[in-house]
């Protein structure tokens, strides 16, 4: 009503009722002032920029920012001559509290399971070979594409399971991939001519060469569900232990192909070279993954951050979110142009962050939202192009979720990470021009560059457990 939520319309009623009360204890002069004072607070709200934020939600975000950084919370230092950690190099900020255990899946198959101890919850990351949309028919797109709903859908039937995400990342070639691949099948007695045209492709294809990789992680709550009592981190490895060939098999009809599960020093090593850029090519030359990096170094040895940046061990980053998505008709191709390797930005890191409603809560979101579009249609003059079009929408989400379509929520991040502050601003033109050519706006992380870099990570945060508001009550403003 009148272009308030629910939370502005109950503080709003809730002022007026106490301000009669206190004209009938006190007078009209107090009960006036309790008017104004509803009113200051009531009115900001009804003001929203064009990513929906109301002017208290920028108000307070940036005096957090200021108290925060007055606190010294902006700084982090690791290392042997820092009070963290003991001497080692751990995670910071929202992922301070992750440790790394080893456990075995239903095929044997060893897998890092992450422990989130400030939330009590775990996630397993999943490696994929994405071999994207080229030389493939409209068809196989589509049955692609349809397999990925079917999948996301199929998150919501997995007892426990309160988030994921896809993590697509490019970054310079290093070769020594390719190198280590082509070393191991070399056999002595091969032909001089071939062994020295493997060896001119091993020099001569990463020249200029990207690297992409495609990691999808899992989050499972770790609380008690329908009366029974919250799970253990023991319980929970062999349980997700079972699930996961399911998991990884069902990814393969996606077009990510064969999944597999990411150990402890294979997915560290991963962590490392995303705070510390420089590394890459000796996490690389490396070969054995598993015992490259230990978790408890793959932190950074030292994190500033500003308003709008983050510098992290010789980079720099800057994270966005996605402020609206795209609009109109959306084709699979629609991320292509933030999804693909960019020659001025030598890495860049998109991830998808989701939420799924379990069956009953969809069913009753989408009669909400039904609904409440119905009470605007009912109450609106003349019916404008943008009612109408939501009600369609409303109504289509209705009778896909009655014949069984699963209701996901999804946010995105995009890191560019450069090497020095002087190309920041460049490279924020450039993916700020990437958004616009997939239809959607990027919002820059202002304040919370931080956490946005962590949370865009394969490290399985979902951002909305660590809100110091309650859901439920962000989602009634």
């Amino acid at each position: 009503m009148w272009g308030f939520g629910t939370l502005e319309l109950a503080i709003l009623f809730g002022g007026v009722c106490f301000a009669v009360l206190v004209t009938l204890r006190r007078g009209l002069a107090f009960g006036m002032a309790a008017v104004v004072v509803v009113l200051v607070v009531v009115v900001p709200m009804r003001f929203r920029d064009r990513y929906g934020r109301h002017v208290w939600q920028a108000v307070l975000g940036r005096v957090a920012w200021r108290l925060g950084r007055a606190r010294g919370q902006g700084l982090y230092v690791s290392g042997p001559l820092a009070r963290v950690g003991y001497g080692t190099c751990r995670l910071p900020g929202l992922a301070a509290g992750i440790e790394a255990l080893d456990a075995l899946d239903g095929l044997g198959r060893p897998f890092a399971l992450l422990w989130h101890r400030a939330t009590d919850e775990a996630t397993v990351v999943i490696e994929t070979a994405a071999d994207g949309a080229a030389l493939l028919d409209d068809s196989e797109v589509d049955d692609r594409v349809a397999t990925w709903g079917t999948w996301l859908a199929g998150l919501s039937y997995v007892a426990g399971l309160v988030g994921a995400s896809v993590t697509v990342e490019a970054a310079p070639g290093t070769g020594a991939r390719l190198r280590r691949e082509v070393q191991s099948h070399l056999v002595p007695d091969a032909p001089a001519f071939a062994l020295e045209v493997m060896a001119g492709i091993v020099d001569s294809y990463p020249t200029g060469s990207a690297s992409i990789s495609c990691r999808v992680a899992l989050t499972w709550s770790m609380a008690g569900r329908l009366g029974r009592r919250a799970r253990g981190i023991e319980e929970m490895a062999v349980d997700i232990g079972h699930q996961l060939p399911h998991l990884t098999r069902s990814l393969a009809g996606t077009g990510a192909g064969p999944g597999r599960p990411m150990g402890v020093g294979e997915l560290a090593a991963a962590i490392r070279v995303a705070y510390e850029p420089g590394t890459h090519a000796w996490v690389e030359d490396g070969g054995d993954l598993d015992h490259t990096v230990a978790w408890h170094d793959c932190g950074p040895r030292h994190q500033q951050e500003h308003r709008g940046h983050l510098v992290h061990d010789g980079a720099c980053s800057i994270t966005w979110e996605m402020g609206q998505a795209p609009r109109g008709l959306v084709l699979s191709s629609v991320l292509a142009p933030v999804l693909r390797p960019h020659p001025k930005l030598a890495r860049k890191r998109v991830t998808l962050l989701y939420r799924p409603h379990d069956p009953a809560t969809s069913a009753a979101v989408v009669e909400r939202d039904f609904r409440n579009v119905a009470f605007t249609k009912t109450n609106e003059k003349g019916l404008g192009a943008a009612t109408r079009l939501a009600l369609e929408q409303a109504r289509a989400t209705a009778d896909e979720e009655a014949r069984g379509a699963g209701l996901t929520r999804f946010a995105m991040l995009v890191t560019a990470t450069v090497g020095d502050e002087s190309q920041l601003e460049e490279a924020a033109g450039l993916v700020e021009e990437l958004g616009l050519s997939a239809r959607m706006a990027l919002r820059r992380c202002w304040g919370t560059q931080g956490a946005s870099f962590s949370a865009a990570l394969p490290l399985g945060i979902v951002l909305a457990s660590h809100l110091a508001v309650p859901e439920f009550v962000r989602e009634l403003a």
